[in-house]
């Protein structure tokens, strides 16, 4: 299966580790990893590692401008705790948030599992202080079912997220 999507502005793909020193201005951004689950990282061989250790099952890709800039990445794979869903999630560098990029990503990765998968139910969730993230999945068409907890992966911080949901 190939893991490719181009959108108006953007190429969706698997990232390299060619990609690490781009991923590391998102994944060492300490605004950017506000609410994220992972903590930031503090060296481009921590992202480097990272991209390694993607497993194709997966469906992580990185999101290229046109131009070839990396701006973020997003994965849309099965959720182990649903039967039928699977679970969207993504994430970008600073300077290119505001522009519509997560939301194009997400509607592009959406479309990918539906098409190639016959994905018909997707999930996410937001922390509730991420209202820009919220925004993003309401555009998705995204609605609200319910709140969970979650916590950064070092147990340093705990938030109180929005479950969202598609079916298509």
């Amino acid at each position: 299966m190939k893991r490719y999507i181009e959108t108006e502005r953007l190429i969706l793909k698997p990232m390299t580790k060619e990609d690490a020193p781009a991923a590391f201005i998102w994944l060492s951004d300490k605004e950017v990893n506000r609410y994220m689950i992972y903590t930031r990282y503090s060296s481009v061989e921590e992202a480097e590692a990272w991209i390694s250790s993607i497993k194709e099952e997966e469906n992580v890709f990185g999101f290229y401008l046109k131009d070839g800039l990396l701006i973020g990445s997003g994965h849309v794979c099965h959720e182990k705790t649903e039967e039928r869903a699977w679970v969207v999630g993504y994430n970008l560098r600073r300077d290119c948030w505001g522009k519509g990029y997560a939301t194009e990503a997400v509607k592009g990765m959406i479309k990918w599992a539906h098409e190639n998968f016959g994905v018909t139910e997707f999930v996410s969730s937001h922390a509730l202080q991420n209202t820009a993230s919220g925004r993003v999945q309401e555009k998705c068409g995204f609605h609200a079912d319910g709140y969970r907890e979650y916590r950064k992966a070092d147990g340093s911080e705990t938030f109180t997220a929005q479950v969202v949901r598609l079916k298509l």
